[in-house]
Protein backbone atom coordinates (compact mmCIF):
# COMPACT_ATOMS: atom_id res chain seq x y z
CA UNK A 1 0.00 0.00 0.00
CA UNK A 2 1.26 3.45 -0.93
CA UNK A 3 0.61 5.72 2.05
CA UNK A 4 1.13 8.78 -0.18
CA UNK A 5 3.13 10.65 2.45
CA UNK A 6 6.13 11.64 0.35
CA UNK A 7 6.95 15.37 0.64
CA UNK A 8 4.43 15.94 3.43
CA UNK A 9 5.64 17.95 6.43
CA UNK A 10 5.23 16.59 9.97
CA UNK A 11 5.79 18.05 13.42
CA UNK A 12 6.41 15.28 15.95
CA UNK A 13 6.34 16.17 19.65
CA UNK A 14 8.33 14.32 22.29
CA UNK A 15 10.46 12.90 19.52
CA UNK A 16 13.75 12.27 21.33
CA UNK A 17 12.73 8.90 22.75
CA UNK A 18 10.15 6.15 22.83
CA UNK A 19 7.07 6.31 20.65
CA UNK A 20 7.76 9.86 19.48
CA UNK A 21 11.22 8.96 18.22
CA UNK A 22 9.93 5.80 16.53
CA UNK A 23 7.15 7.80 14.86
CA UNK A 24 9.60 10.37 13.52
CA UNK A 25 11.81 7.65 12.03
CA UNK A 26 8.90 5.79 10.39
CA UNK A 27 7.50 9.00 8.93
CA UNK A 28 10.92 9.85 7.51
CA UNK A 29 11.08 6.38 5.95
CA UNK A 30 7.85 7.24 4.11
CA UNK A 31 9.42 10.36 2.60
CA UNK A 32 8.04 12.88 5.08
CA UNK A 33 9.96 16.03 6.00
CA UNK A 34 10.10 15.69 9.78
CA UNK A 35 10.48 18.45 12.35
CA UNK A 36 11.31 17.15 15.81
CA UNK A 37 10.25 19.08 18.89
CA UNK A 38 11.38 18.47 22.48
CA UNK A 39 13.26 20.30 25.23
CA UNK A 40 16.69 18.63 25.07
CA UNK A 41 18.68 19.99 22.14
CA UNK A 42 21.46 17.41 22.32
CA UNK A 43 18.97 14.56 22.14
CA UNK A 44 17.16 16.30 19.29
CA UNK A 45 20.40 16.52 17.34
CA UNK A 46 21.04 12.81 17.94
CA UNK A 47 17.62 11.76 16.64
CA UNK A 48 17.89 14.17 13.72
CA UNK A 49 21.04 12.32 12.65
CA UNK A 50 19.13 9.01 12.77
CA UNK A 51 16.32 10.06 10.44
CA UNK A 52 16.33 8.43 7.00
CA UNK A 53 17.00 11.14 4.45
CA UNK A 54 16.33 10.81 0.73
CA UNK A 55 16.60 14.47 -0.31
CA UNK A 56 14.31 15.42 2.58
CA UNK A 57 14.43 18.49 4.78
CA UNK A 58 14.45 17.48 8.45
CA UNK A 59 14.82 19.93 11.33
CA UNK A 60 14.14 20.39 15.03
CA UNK A 61 12.66 22.90 17.47
CA UNK A 62 13.62 23.25 21.12
CA UNK A 63 10.59 23.82 23.35
CA UNK A 64 9.68 23.08 26.95
CA UNK A 65 6.00 22.16 27.25
CA UNK A 66 6.00 23.00 30.95
CA UNK A 67 6.22 26.64 29.81
CA UNK A 68 3.35 27.21 27.34
CA UNK A 69 4.07 30.93 26.95
CA UNK A 70 7.58 30.13 25.76
CA UNK A 71 6.11 27.65 23.27
CA UNK A 72 3.83 30.39 21.93
CA UNK A 73 6.80 32.72 21.49
CA UNK A 74 8.75 29.97 19.73
CA UNK A 75 5.90 29.46 17.30
CA UNK A 76 5.81 33.15 16.43
CA UNK A 77 9.33 32.86 14.99
CA UNK A 78 8.69 29.63 13.05
CA UNK A 79 7.02 29.05 9.69
CA UNK A 80 4.37 26.51 10.71
CA UNK A 81 3.60 24.75 7.42
CA UNK A 82 2.78 21.22 8.53
CA UNK A 83 0.41 18.64 7.06
CA UNK A 84 0.79 16.34 10.08
CA UNK A 85 0.91 17.11 13.80
CA UNK A 86 1.72 14.36 16.29
CA UNK A 87 0.94 15.52 19.82
CA UNK A 88 2.94 13.42 22.25
CA UNK A 89 3.90 14.50 25.76
CA UNK A 90 5.34 12.45 28.61
CA UNK A 91 2.87 11.34 31.24
CA UNK A 92 2.31 13.12 34.57
CA UNK A 93 3.94 11.62 37.63
CA UNK A 94 2.29 8.52 39.00
CA UNK A 95 0.34 8.31 42.24
CA UNK A 96 -3.22 8.21 43.54
CA UNK A 97 -5.45 11.09 42.49
CA UNK A 98 -6.41 11.89 46.08
CA UNK A 99 -2.73 12.59 46.81
CA UNK A 100 -2.29 14.96 43.87
CA UNK A 101 -2.01 18.70 44.42
CA UNK A 102 -3.80 21.36 42.43
CA UNK A 103 -0.38 22.26 41.02
CA UNK A 104 0.05 18.68 39.76
CA UNK A 105 -3.25 18.92 37.89
CA UNK A 106 -2.63 22.40 36.52
CA UNK A 107 0.86 21.53 35.31
CA UNK A 108 -0.40 18.40 33.57
CA UNK A 109 -3.29 20.30 31.99
CA UNK A 110 -0.90 22.92 30.63
CA UNK A 111 1.53 20.38 29.19
CA UNK A 112 -1.09 18.19 27.57
CA UNK A 113 -4.17 20.26 26.76
CA UNK A 114 -2.88 23.83 26.52
CA UNK A 115 0.24 22.97 24.52
CA UNK A 116 -1.78 20.72 22.20
CA UNK A 117 -4.16 23.64 21.64
CA UNK A 118 -1.30 26.06 20.94
CA UNK A 119 0.27 23.75 18.36
CA UNK A 120 -3.04 22.86 16.74
CA UNK A 121 -4.02 26.50 16.27
CA UNK A 122 -0.61 27.09 14.70
CA UNK A 123 -0.86 24.25 12.15
CA UNK A 124 -4.52 24.39 11.15
CA UNK A 125 -4.36 27.44 8.82
CA UNK A 126 -1.85 25.69 6.53
CA UNK A 127 -3.80 22.42 6.71
CA UNK A 128 -6.93 24.28 5.60
CA UNK A 129 -5.03 25.85 2.71
CA UNK A 130 -3.67 22.46 1.64
CA UNK A 131 -7.05 20.75 2.14
CA UNK A 132 -5.19 18.02 3.99
CA UNK A 133 -4.43 17.69 7.67
CA UNK A 134 -3.74 14.96 10.18
CA UNK A 135 -3.69 15.64 13.92
CA UNK A 136 -2.79 12.53 15.89
CA UNK A 137 -2.62 12.50 19.67
CA UNK A 138 -0.68 9.81 21.48
CA UNK A 139 -2.56 9.40 24.73
CA UNK A 140 -3.19 6.23 26.79
CA UNK A 141 -5.61 3.35 27.19
CA UNK A 142 -6.72 5.15 30.37
CA UNK A 143 -9.05 7.09 28.06
CA UNK A 144 -11.12 3.88 28.02
CA UNK A 145 -10.24 2.37 31.40
CA UNK A 146 -8.55 4.28 34.27
CA UNK A 147 -5.22 2.76 35.28
CA UNK A 148 -4.72 2.34 39.06
CA UNK A 149 -1.94 4.51 40.43
CA UNK A 150 -2.02 7.01 37.55
CA UNK A 151 -4.64 9.41 38.92
CA UNK A 152 -3.50 12.66 37.31
CA UNK A 153 -2.71 10.94 34.03
CA UNK A 154 -6.15 9.29 33.90
CA UNK A 155 -7.78 12.67 34.43
CA UNK A 156 -5.74 14.66 31.93
CA UNK A 157 -5.63 11.99 29.22
CA UNK A 158 -9.43 11.96 29.17
CA UNK A 159 -9.44 15.74 28.84
CA UNK A 160 -7.21 15.38 25.78
CA UNK A 161 -9.50 12.69 24.39
CA UNK A 162 -12.57 14.90 24.58
CA UNK A 163 -10.63 17.90 23.27
CA UNK A 164 -9.64 15.80 20.26
CA UNK A 165 -13.16 14.48 19.64
CA UNK A 166 -14.49 18.03 19.64
CA UNK A 167 -11.87 19.13 17.12
CA UNK A 168 -12.55 16.10 14.92
CA UNK A 169 -16.08 17.38 14.39
CA UNK A 170 -15.08 21.02 13.95
CA UNK A 171 -12.30 20.43 11.42
CA UNK A 172 -13.57 17.50 9.35
CA UNK A 173 -15.08 19.60 6.55
CA UNK A 174 -11.62 21.09 5.93
CA UNK A 175 -10.29 17.57 5.17
CA UNK A 176 -8.50 17.59 8.53
CA UNK A 177 -8.85 14.47 10.68
CA UNK A 178 -8.16 14.24 14.40
CA UNK A 179 -7.53 10.84 15.98
CA UNK A 180 -6.07 9.40 19.16
CA UNK A 181 -3.68 6.48 19.51
CA UNK A 182 -3.87 4.76 22.89
CA UNK A 183 -0.65 2.87 23.65
CA UNK A 184 -0.73 -0.01 26.06
CA UNK A 185 2.35 -1.23 27.91
CA UNK A 186 5.19 -0.14 25.63
CA UNK A 187 8.92 -0.58 26.15
CA UNK A 188 9.80 3.00 27.09
CA UNK A 189 11.49 4.76 29.99
CA UNK A 190 8.01 5.73 31.22
CA UNK A 191 7.03 2.06 31.54
CA UNK A 192 10.30 1.30 33.34
CA UNK A 193 9.41 3.99 35.88
CA UNK A 194 5.90 2.62 36.39
CA UNK A 195 7.19 -0.93 36.87
CA UNK A 196 9.69 0.20 39.51
CA UNK A 197 7.04 2.14 41.43
CA UNK A 198 4.59 -0.77 41.30
CA UNK A 199 7.30 -3.18 42.44
CA UNK A 200 8.10 -1.00 45.43
CA UNK A 201 4.42 -0.66 46.29
CA UNK A 202 3.82 -4.41 46.08
CA UNK A 203 7.18 -5.26 47.71
CA UNK A 204 8.20 -7.41 44.77
CA UNK A 205 11.20 -7.39 42.47
CA UNK A 206 11.20 -5.40 39.24
CA UNK A 207 11.47 -8.64 37.25
CA UNK A 208 8.47 -10.14 39.04
CA UNK A 209 6.37 -7.03 38.47
CA UNK A 210 7.36 -6.92 34.81
CA UNK A 211 6.14 -10.49 34.36
CA UNK A 212 2.90 -9.78 36.22
CA UNK A 213 2.21 -6.85 33.90
CA UNK A 214 3.03 -8.90 30.81
CA UNK A 215 0.51 -11.48 31.99
CA UNK A 216 -2.19 -8.77 31.90
CA UNK A 217 -1.70 -8.58 28.14
CA UNK A 218 -3.25 -11.35 25.98
CA UNK A 219 -0.17 -11.43 23.72
CA UNK A 220 2.01 -11.80 26.87
CA UNK A 221 4.55 -9.13 25.99
CA UNK A 222 5.07 -5.38 25.91
CA UNK A 223 4.85 -3.43 22.67
CA UNK A 224 7.84 -2.11 20.80
CA UNK A 225 7.64 1.67 20.21
CA UNK A 226 7.72 0.98 16.46
CA UNK A 227 4.49 -1.02 16.69
CA UNK A 228 2.63 1.95 18.12
CA UNK A 229 4.35 4.32 15.71
CA UNK A 230 3.11 2.24 12.77
CA UNK A 231 -0.48 3.00 13.77
CA UNK A 232 0.34 6.71 13.96
CA UNK A 233 1.89 6.67 10.50
CA UNK A 234 -1.14 4.96 8.97
CA UNK A 235 -3.50 7.51 10.53
CA UNK A 236 -1.28 10.24 9.06
CA UNK A 237 -1.66 8.83 5.56
CA UNK A 238 -4.02 9.67 2.74
CA UNK A 239 -5.38 6.13 3.04
CA UNK A 240 -6.85 6.99 6.47
CA UNK A 241 -8.91 9.90 5.13
CA UNK A 242 -12.24 8.46 6.36
CA UNK A 243 -11.01 7.64 9.85
CA UNK A 244 -11.83 10.54 12.14
CA UNK A 245 -12.49 11.10 15.84
CA UNK A 246 -11.49 7.63 17.02
CA UNK A 247 -9.55 6.23 19.96
CA UNK A 248 -7.32 3.45 18.63
CA UNK A 249 -5.88 1.16 21.33
CA UNK A 250 -2.52 -0.36 20.45
CA UNK A 251 -2.29 -2.56 23.51
CA UNK A 252 -2.14 -6.22 22.49
CA UNK A 253 -5.77 -6.68 23.54
CA UNK A 254 -5.28 -5.62 27.18
CA UNK A 255 -8.16 -3.13 27.24
CA UNK A 256 -11.29 -5.03 28.22
CA UNK A 257 -13.79 -2.57 26.76
CA UNK A 258 -14.83 -2.55 23.11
Amino acid sequence: MNLELKNKNALVCGSTQGIGRATAILLAEEGVNVTLIARNEEKLKAVLAELPNDHQCHSYLVADFSKPHELEKRIETTDFKFHILVNNTGGPRSGELISATTTDLLNAFQMHVICNQILTKAVVPFMKFEKFGRIINIISTSVKEPIPGLGVSNTIRNAVGNWAKTLATELAHFQITVNNVLPGFTNTSRLDEIIKIKAQHEQSSVAEMEQIMKNYVPVKRFAKPEETAAAVVFLASKQASYINGINLPVDGGRTKSL
